[in-house]
């Protein structure tokens, strides 16, 4: 009887082990694990998700990220309302939940040619300001928002696209009014709210060499003058076929030579067919929704849920490689169902540019970037 006990205990143990190792086999990959020794793996949160009304995401958000930007809540339009108004209330939650979860904290962003209510740049009668009022204004704006989270904000994109396609910079209003030195007040402006604080430029389309070179003259200017700039964010709102493996390595190589920070701060695959061969991420340019250009409303295929998955290995076969180069990689949105390209550059649409699809369930291309981080190592 002893004996029958014995055995059946020793069976029991075995069991359990098999039970054991077969779930740690099959348990699914953190990614924040699987980069730990790379950079930081980001993504970016939108209302509900800051607010707590989609805890699916929030799942997702807590197990694989460890870096976290914030989509719309601190453009100045949402935080900075009207001219003595401010609105805190949804940046607070998404600092305090970054915080709570041990995420290196990304504010984003403090100037920019989009998303600003026109009376930044006007005074009461609708009149365009002058240069030292609407510095005063920018001023303002940068030492409340940065300053109200010194500390707490571990990096700001302090301006966002501020070079064309062609390497001249872009004729906004913060130009036309200021001046080219907009760009350094901001960092200047920004340094002073908080001197400890990563601060950074943010653009998209660097891969393109006219971008990229008026870039490079830029930050190569301000950092001739001192001023306090940290790193550059390339916006990795990329297509199946661009940039090439090539035409990024060369990127990251050539901005590397900066000696800043690098990150790519908005990655996401648009998969979907467009009127016209368009490489950019200029929120302006939108199209009409024609059934031909919305293919997938109802599913994926699998051959291009596969052409995704190879993209994003590609893609990620390089930025390992460069990891000694590259900081951060931030995904700009948790799901499918929350990114900004099922609404740009057409309206309406149906698109599958993320890691997750709408069910919160990993895709292909996830799996692909595990295979393809763990192969390089």
């Amino acid at each position: 009887m002893k004996t029958t006990r014995l055995v059946f205990k020793t069976a029991l143990k075995l069991y359990i082990l098999i039970l054991l190792v077969t779930s740690s086999c099959t348990r699914e990959p953190i990614l924040k694990d699987i980069l730990e020794s790379d950079f930081y793996i980001g993504t970016a949160l939108n209302f509900d998700q800051i607010l707590g009304k989609d805890q699916n995401s929030l799942e997702i958000f807590r197990k694989h990220f460890n870096s976290v930007t914030s989509e719309n809540v601190m453009k100045w339009e949402k935080i900075h309302p009207e001219l003595n108004k401010y609105n805190f209330e949804f940046a607070d939650s998404f600092v305090a939940l970054g915080e709570r979860n041990n995420m290196f904290i990304i504010g984003h962003t403090l100037i920019w040619h989009s998303q600003v209510p026109d009376w930044v740049f006007e005074d009461e009668s609708g009149n365009l300001l002058d240069r030292d009022l609407l510095l005063q204004r920018m001023r303002d704006h940068i030492l409340s928002v940065v300053g109200r989270y010194k500390g707490r904000v571990d990096g700001w994109d302090v301006v966002n696209e501020a070079v064309e396609g062609d390497g001249q910079m872009r004729k906004n209003k913060w130009f036309e009014i200021i001046g080219e030195d907009y760009v350094q007040k901001a960092f200047e402006y920004a340094s002073e709210a908080d001197p400890e604080a990563k601060l950074y430029y943010n653009d998209f389309s660097l891969c393109d060499t006219g971008r990229r070179a008026g870039v490079v003259r830029m930050i190569s200017d301000l950092k001739s003058k001192g001023v306090p700039i940290d790193g550059i964010g390339i916006q990795g709102h990329w297509l199946f076929h661009y940039p090439s493996s090539e035409l990024l390595e060369e990127t990251i190589q050539i901005l590397s030579e900066l000696d800043i920070d690098i990150m790519i701060t908005e990655m996401d695959i648009a998969i979907l067919p467009r009127k016209r061969e368009y490489t950019g991420a200029d929120i302006s340019v939108n199209f009409e929704l024609k059934k031909e250009l919305d293919p997938y409303s109802e599913g994926l295929p699998d051959s291009i849920q596969t052409k995704l998955a190879n993209r994003y290995s590609e893609l990620f076969e390089v930025l390992h490689r460069q990891r000694d180069k590259i900081s951060r990689v931030t995904l700009w949105g948790v799901h499918d169902g929350q990114s900004w390209l099922n609404n740009w550059p057409i309206k309406g649409r149906t698109s599958y540019p993320l890691l997750f699809d709408r069910e919160y369930q990993t895709k292909p291309a996830f799996n692909a970037i595990v295979h393809a981080v763990e192969n390089e190592d």
